[in-house]
């Protein structure tokens, strides 16, 4: 039987993917595990490999659409296979935390390409159509009050998509019949809405379509101001120390294929204070605050038109500044191509931005959720600074400063935990030696 090519579910609330390229076209043959389209999820772009050898008999999912978790992307058997509609099948969950499962080299467990066989099933009946929604679409019927009676199927089987919704509300029957209004008491405990202002009509311009990528960015970024009240403060470092010791360095690095960056030096301050300040390095939950043991440090990279990405680099603590500086050479080069795995942008404790690269000084960075603390660096620039010796004498100096902004979740860090965080990665970088 013909083999369905199932959106795999990348991770928790991840819960549709786009198609960006298919590199088989319909007749191609391929082989098992053979690399057969590409799809992006979390801004990264992966290969998604055949879970069974065959030809590609349908394409579902065209360059550039988008597929809910679980849906078909694409069938994969013989030549003159049949190829008629079947019921949807359930995501594949991917459990990155079991080491048991194998691996493929594009960083999808084995079991995410589970062989699923086409049934000659009819699709569901219309009272049935609540039993095969997608979490994300249970949550857009909710939030405008919508039972799923009301809106007809364009997915596999008659599944109702994200895209099926949009356009109902974009064009609603006269006399729609809503779901059930929810109680009081449970409107009470419902996070408020954001209104998103309409397409204007009365003056000229330009739409552009948002993107998956830009709404599920839209939606964490709104879920983090929501979530966590911020405090902002900002310290000036001197980077007279690190200068020296990058310029001693930076030649003996490059021998080994290492490139310096200002960057590593920033991961490495932030990777040893983190570990001296473990309620930085945490995540704020109902029952306390759980503190990590791992320095896993995100670092935002500019990708031009397709915007930030934050790769993450794991277990910063147990690097040295080459090790580090290795690193976030080889992610920011594979996040700029679209070449880093799902596991490659979770599991960060702490994030870095440099804004400092458009020529910004200091900015208010929002913190990634789940995490405590976001750190912004400005621009380097050369300022006129005093300068207190040993024996308390004040002189005038030009050093090259920068503003540290760093953002921080009131809930679990005071005032005081903050302040002394980033005065130790001032220090850290003051006294730069090694």
């Amino acid at each position: 039987m013909a083999t369905k090519l199932i959106a795999p579910r990348t991770g928790e609330g991840v819960e549709e993917l786009t198609v960006t390229h298919w590199l088989k076209e319909v007749g191609d043959t391929v082989e098992e595990m053979e690399s057969i389209l590409e799809i992006e999820t979390d801004k990264v772009i992966t290969e998604f490999p055949s879970p069974v050898a065959g030809t590609l008999l349908r394409i579902d999912v065209p360059a550039g659409e988008v597929v809910i978790v679980g849906e078909s992307m694409g069938l994969v058997g013989e030549p003159g296979e049949s190829l008629e509609e079947d019921t949807p099948s359930e995501p594949v969950e991917v459990k990155q935390s079991e080491p048991a499962q194998e691996q493929s080299t594009e960083g999808f467990p084995a079991a995410s390409m589970e062989a699923v066989a086409v049934e000659s099933e009819k699709p569901s009946k219309t009272g049935e159509k609540a039993a095969f929604l997608s979490p994300l679409v249970r949550k857009m019927l909710d939030e405008h009050n919508l039972s799923p009676d009301l809106i007809t199927g364009t997915g596999q089987g008659g599944r109702i998509t994200k895209q099926d919704v949009e356009a109902y509300l974009a064009s609603p029957p006269k006399e729609a019949q809503k779901a059930p209004e929810p109680m009081a008491e449970e409107k009470a405990k419902a996070t408020p809405a954001v209104k998103a202002a309409p397409v204007p009509t009365d003056l000229p311009g330009q739409l552009i379509p948002h993107t998956s990528t830009t709404r599920q960015i839209a939606a964490h970024m709104v879920d983090s101001v929501l979530t966590s009240p911020r405090v902002l403060t900002v310290m000036e470092v001197d980077m007279t120390r690190v200068l020296t010791h990058r310029k001693t360095n930076k030649p003996k690095y490059a021998e080994d294929g290492v490139n310096l960056t200002i960057t590593a030096y920033f991961v490495a301050a932030l990777a040893k204070a983190l570990g001296d300040h473990k309620i930085v390095n945490a995540t704020w939950t109902d029952e306390g605050v759980f503190t990590y043991t791992d320095v896993n440090i995100g670092m935002a990279v500019a990708r031009g038109k397709d915007g930030l990405i934050v790769p993450v680099l794991k277990q910063a603590q147990n690097l040295s500044l080459k090790g580090i500086a290795s690193q976030v050479n080889d992610l920011a080069n594979r996040a700029r191509n679209k070449r880093l795995r799902p596991d490659e942008v979770r599991g960060g404790t702490f994030t870095l931005t440099n804004h400092g690269t458009a020529g910004s000084l200091f900015a208010m960075p929002i913190i990634n959720q789940p995490q405590l603390g976001i750190l912004g660096t400005g621009a380097m620039q050369k300022r006129a600074v005093v300068i207190t010796d040993e024996k308390g004498n004040d002189s005038i100096a030009i050093r090259p400063m920068v503003y540290l902004s760093y953002v921080f979740d009131h809930r679990a860090v005071d005032g005081e935990a903050g302040d002394n965080f980033l005065m130790e990665v001032k220090k850290i970088l003051e006294n730069w030696s090694e």
